[in-house]
């Protein structure tokens, strides 16, 4: 036995801490499997006190509660101790050797019963016994097994456990005290403590704080609409409440109510009557309406009908939304032509007011931006009133101002005819009739350059077919009548127009491309590639817009002076672009999209005037390029239509007698939709240039060869020009020479379609070698910005960006910025910043630079 202590002995001094933890193991694991009945039960009343259930239910449902709850802590508690035995060192022991492999200190404990005589038998066992010594030195305390999912199949515990965490976040400790007043006489140890409580909250869009009235002693001052809550504690009737500050006549409740709620409506007084009351004198502060006023200096209208309209709010709590409406003022409509019948009934225009993103609605400035040029009322008498509205629900509004509606102006005649039926037509469908015999009228026979496009005249008799086919079928209705005017709309444009239009949609679509690669975060290439894009779409513009000056013979800019405009050279305007492409290069998308939106609406406002008292010989030879491409593209048309004819003769015979009928017999062949708009005749006259252009007589090829020659008399006229420009513009005219000498070949061969194929490179060779040719010259002959100046008019002297121009002094109060829409450009721009910042697939530094821009501004 001595021998089994000496060998199990020096083990267990070592494996004191293992022993130490699974015994204490052994302790926790007993502890929580017989009394987890009773923490679950105490955890779920901790719970339930500090919520406040105790105060909600009545007397006798408290008690009886409390008594099942005291008998079930009880029974936990009894069972629990019943079930719970203080683990022995032995159990530990066997619970740590039972972990381990082998059971090394029971077989420590073990002593040999066979060949105890035996010296090599004594070897043996002394080598098992250090084996079994070695394994238990490695022995670790064994964790508790704390699981009770087979004791607690319903999760009970985790019920109690939760409603105890709820009722520390959000309910209070101080709660449970509540108890005591469940205790006879609690009423009367009540009364040494608070009676009543009371606040005061103002309406939430004041941002004013809650007032606690214990804390106020005589004089309370709040908004009207405020809202007054009381609570009186301890005995009912012991404390009432008086008032004189609601209005209240309905609903009122009795005066000992413990809980009171309402509105201050005006000045009064407010008393809290019995034991510890207290009164107070209550001022209302009015919340005054809100008001606006229109900003006249301000208001204004752009070339293409966009109207500005400057105005002002202000309330004393901020300004939540607002209205525009504009009514038809019939009286004053001079009741002639196609006005002369009543009207058919149309509500009245309401736009809702731009409000500030970001600030105080107090007070603020804004500007309501809109074009209204498609509506029937565009150019009559109108009123106009503003109405704002406040968070009570408050109106304002503005005096009512007379005005005619503002819209684009048409200086084309014909378009200006067809906005005029358009409005007859709108007006009242009883004009139908009227409007198509106008129609008739203006499209019969026309003169030669009355419709600029063939296209044009085709969609007048689709509209005027359109009409008659509704007004005989009597299925003129709204649909038919709004599709019938959008028509026409369309069709005024592109008159007026012409292919600006298609220029700028080019333009505007070469800027979105660079709006998305700046989006996905394009690479120096691919913004390289579009900035491309951009500029020969601006050209393309610029171009097709000097054209239309010189047809308009600048009627737009009658009654300006040279100082109401701020003059800009191309140069100027590729700096800006560099500018743009250098900026997004650099990372910085925001000022780059900017600087985008600026160019664009700097170009959409641009007008083109005409420098010197006569065309310079760069101008004549761009212009005689210009009649040749036209004329090209007359010759390649006529070519297509030969080439229908091959596979489908006759289908295009009442094509060709409309071409005749168009140009009084010498239109055949003309241009119907040229590169620029025109769709002059290839009859026989005299150029721009003074040379003979081909004549509809004899065959397409001699016409092409008449053209070829035609072209080159110009290449050998034209203007000495240096720089890398100039040679490359030589080279296409020469480029173009070989494809009309290709074109010429094959029409004689009757090869139609390779005739198209020559032509259709003789036209875009012809196009790049004037858009060379005009960069040369841009170059070369506006050194200081003289000769074709691009201008943007305005009444303050400053150029398209805002800044300030020749001779123009900006004082220290000015901003140099643009005078209209800076604050709806801002927002855009804030809103678009707010958009490319929520946005997690952009790369990390964006976002990071956008957030700084949002917490700057």
């Amino acid at each position: 036995m001595a021998r089994q202590k000496n060998a199990l002995t020096p083990v267990l001094r070592r494996l004191r801490r293992p022993l130490t933890l699974t015994w204490a193991g052994l302790i926790a694991e007993r502890v929580v499997r017989a009394f987890w009945p009773l923490w679950t039960l105490v955890a779920a009343l901790a719970g339930a006190l500090m919520l406040g259930l105790h105060e909600v239910f009545s007397f006798e449902v408290l008690w009886g509660a409390a008594i099942l709850a005291l008998v079930g802590v009880i029974a936990a508690a009894t069972t629990g101790f019943r079930q719970f035995s203080w683990p022995r060192r032995a159990d530990a022991m066997a619970r740590l050797d039972a972990a381990m492999p082998g059971r090394p200190l029971a077989a420590l404990g073990d002593t040999q019963a066979v060949g105890a005589d035996d010296p090599a038998s004594q070897s043996l066992w002394r080598a098992h016994q250090q084996r079994m010594a070695a394994r238990a030195a490695e022995a670790r305390a064994v964790e508790p097994d704390l699981k009770l999912s087979r004791r607690d199949p319903f999760g009970l515990r985790y019920v109690a456990l939760l409603g105890l965490v709820v009722a520390l976040l959000f309910g209070s400790i101080w709660r449970v005290g509540g108890v005591g007043q469940l205790a006879p006489g609690a009423n009367a140890a009540l009364a040494a403590g608070p009676a009543w409580e009371g606040w005061v909250e103002p309406p939430g869009y004041t941002g004013l704080p809650s007032l606690y009235l214990n804390d106020i002693n005589t004089h309370i001052t709040a908004p009207e609409g405020s809202r007054i809550t009381i609570r009186l504690y301890g005995e009912v009737g012991a404390l009432s409440v008086a008032e004189t500050v609601s209005g209240r006549t309905d609903d009122i409740g009795a005066a000992t109510d413990p809980r009171q709620s309402f509105e201050i409506t005006r000045d009064g007084e407010l008393a809290i009557d019995g034991p510890g009351g207290q009164s107070w004198k209550v001022s209302a502060v009015a919340d005054m309406p809100p008001r606006v006023e229109l900003m006249p200096e301000g208001a204004r209208t752009n070339y293409d009908g966009q109207m500005s309209q400057p105005f002002r709010a202000i309330d004393d709590h901020g300004v939540v939304s607002g209205t525009a409406t504009f009514t038809l003022n019939l009286p004053l409509v001079a009741r002639d032509h196609g006005l002369r019948i009543d009207p058919e009934p149309r509500e009245p225009i309401v736009l809702d007011l731009p409000m500030p993103i970001a600030g105080n609605r107090a007070v603020f400035s804004e500007t309501l931006i809109e074009n209204l040029s498609e509506h029937p009322w565009a150019h009559l008498p109108v009123t106009m009133q503003m109405q704002v509205v406040d968070a009570r629900g408050q109106t304002g509004a503005s005096e009512v101002i007379q005005m005619n509606l503002p819209a684009r102006r048409f200086f084309d005649p014909l378009a200006a005819a067809i906005i005029e039926q358009r409005r007859d037509l709108l007006w009242s469908r009883g004009n139908g009739p009227r409007v198509s015999q106008i129609l008739k009228a203006v499209s019969h026979d026309p003169e030669p350059g009355l419709f600029r496009k063939d296209s044009a005249y085709l969609k007048m008799r689709v509209i005027i077919s359109d009409l008659d086919k509704k007004i005989g079928a009597a299925e003129l209705n709204d649909t038919a009548r709004d599709e019938i005017a959008q028509a026409m709309w369309d069709l005024a444009l592109l008159l007026e127009d012409g292919d600006i239009g298609d220029a700028l949609a080019r333009m505007r679509a070469a800027q979105e491309r660079l709006n998305e690669a700046m989006k996905n975060g394009a690479s120096e290439e691919e913004i390289a590639r579009l900035m491309q894009e951009l500029r020969d779409a601006t050209q393309d513009y610029l171009r097709q817009k000097s054209q239309q000056a010189q047809r308009e013979n600048n009627t737009d800019q009658r009654g300006q002076t040279p100082q109401d405009m701020i003059e800009m050279s191309q140069q100027d305007i590729q700096d800006m672009m560099d500018r743009i492409q250098e900026l997004m290069e650099q990372g910085r998308y925001a000022e780059a999209q900017q600087a985008l939106e600026e160019f664009q609406q700097m170009m959409e406002n641009m007008q083109v005037t005409e420098g010197g008292p006569g065309n310079s010989p760069g101008q004549e030879a761009m212009e005689g390029l210009a009649d040749t491409l036209r004329q090209q593209q007359g010759l390649s048309d006529q070519a297509f239509r030969d080439l229908q004819e091959q596979y489908n003769p006759g289908a295009q015979a009442g094509e060709s007698q409309g071409n005749e009928g168009r140009s009084g017999g010498q239109g055949r062949g003309q241009s119907h939709e040229g590169q620029n708009g025109e769709g002059e005749g290839m009859g026989t006259q005299q150029g721009r240039n003074g040379a003979p252009q081909s004549g509809s007589e004899g065959s397409l090829a001699d016409r092409q060869e008449a053209l070829r020659r035609e072209l080159e008399r110009q290449r050998g006229n034209l203007p000495g020009m240096g720089g890398e420009a100039g040679e490359n513009a030589r080279r296409s005219l020469e480029r173009a020479d070989d494809a009309m000498r290709g074109a010429e070949q094959a029409l004689r061969n009757q090869d139609l379609a390779g005739a198209l194929d020559n032509q259709s490179e003789a036209m875009d060779a012809l196009r790049d070698g004037m858009k060379n040719m005009g960069e040369a010259l841009a170059q070369q002959e506006n050194p200081n910005g003289q000769g074709e100046a691009f201008s943007q008019l305005g009444d303050s002297g400053s150029d398209p960006l805002g800044r300030p121009g020749a001779g123009t002094q900006v004082g220290p109060g000015e901003r140099g910025l643009p005078d209209a829409d800076v604050y709806g450009r801002a927002r855009k721009l804030l809103d678009e910043i707010r958009r490319r910042s929520g946005e997690t697939d952009r790369p990390e530094i964006e976002r990071n630079y956008l957030q700084r821009l949002l917490d700057r501004f």
